[in-house]
């Protein structure tokens, strides 16, 4: 796993850190471990997958959907990284 620089330079947490081991977790099959690693990680991959969906064919609300997406992941990004804090 790729160092989080953050981390090493400041000595704590950023908003990222877990996503790369959560992404290992799914692809070994373990969907409760990665969601307790990085609670955002679902609707990361959604959004991701929605935006790769949408380059290929014409979707009428893309943009409600996108911006739906994106406001959740940034929620729970954002608590996830004030909780580890509590």
């Amino acid at each position: 796993m790729l160092p989080c620089f953050s981390k090493k330079i400041f000595g704590m947490d950023c908003p990222g850190c877990g996503i790369q081991r959560s992404v290992s977790l799914i692809l070994q099959g373990e969907f409760g471990a990665a969601f307790k690693m990085y609670p955002a990680i679902y609707t990361l991959l959604l959004l991701f997958g929605f935006l790769l969906l949408n380059n290929f064919f014409n979707i009428k609300a893309a943009n409600k959907i996108i911006i739906t997406l994106t406001s959740i992941s940034v929620l729970l990004i954002l608590t996830n990284y004030i909780l580890k804090f509590l």
